[in-house]
């Protein structure tokens, strides 16, 4: 049986990698963006059959159509990923800024978790796996971005309610749910500095680690594994000296 997975954010970063790195381990891959072009040039470049899906999380009922329809097309879907997301600095507060980190990290989704797990709770298989980008911005709040690592922070906690939820349901549906969170990472959205390489990973190699914790049904990674470290000793610490490191 064909293995086929969606992904939500899948014309750029980590999302674009991971496409490409669960097409040649063998997956079908629905690929959803807001930019049709470059997802029909990935498509065409992938080694499996690629399916394209116009999508823009911030119309929310639009994006949830538009996925039920994708799942349509592609048949059984076992996994779906949700990488879609956008950052600012943004220091003295301009709300468009801060309205489209709300938009798209947060109703979007959570719009879109919602209808996976709808599609994942009416499949005739017994199995499923959402896959959540988060970002290890979760672990605290940042002045000079704070809608994005508080959209983060929903991000995590959403996707743990998620698997709490799941493990009180008596259902012959099993819904693996894996929250990833990234550091720094090699794409437009990143926030660290380019020059620091140990800390910066390439959205190559973050697919891989992404994909390799998709293989063993992880509920939680970081990503590349040395952040697991960096996020302990961000919770462990008092608030104020956080607040000297990351602001």
């Amino acid at each position: 049986m064909t293995d086929r997975a969606i992904i939500v954010g899948a014309s750029s970063g980590i999302g674009e990698a991971l496409a490409r790195e669960l097409a040649d381990a063998g997956y079908e891959v629905g690929l959803a963006a807001r930019r049709t072009e470059r997802m029909t040039e990935i498509g065409a470049s992938l080694p499996t059959k690629a399916y394209v899906a116009t999508i823009d999380v911030t119309d929310t009922d639009d994006a949830r159509r538009g996925f039920r329809e994708l799942t349509g097309a592609m048949g059984d879907v076992s996994l779906v990923v949700l990488s879609a997301g956008v950052g600012h600095v943004n220091r003295d507060l301009e709300w468009g800024p801060e309205r489209e980190t709300i938009d798209v990290n947060v109703r979007g989704f959570t719009a879109l978790a919602t209808a996976a797990m709808a599609y994942f709770e009416s499949r005739s298989a017994d199995d499923g796996h959402l896959v959540g980008i988060s970002s290890v911005a979760a672990t605290f709040g940042n002045g000079g971005a704070p809608a994005y690592n508080a959209s983060k922070a929903f991000v995590s906690t959403y996707l743990e309610g998620l698997r709490h939820r799941q493990a009180d349901r008596e259902t012959e549906n099993e819904v693996t749910i894996t929250t990833v969170e990234p550091g720094f990472v090699d794409t437009a959205m990143a926030m660290g500095d380019d020059d620091d390489l140990f800390w910066m990973a390439s959205p190559e190699t973050a697919a891989a680690q992404i994909a390799r914790a998709i293989r063993r049904e992880r509920d939680h990674v970081y990503v590349t594994r040395r952040w697991r470290l960096v996020a302990w000793l961000l919770k462990a610490m008092p608030e104020p000296v956080v607040r000297r490191l990351v602001s």
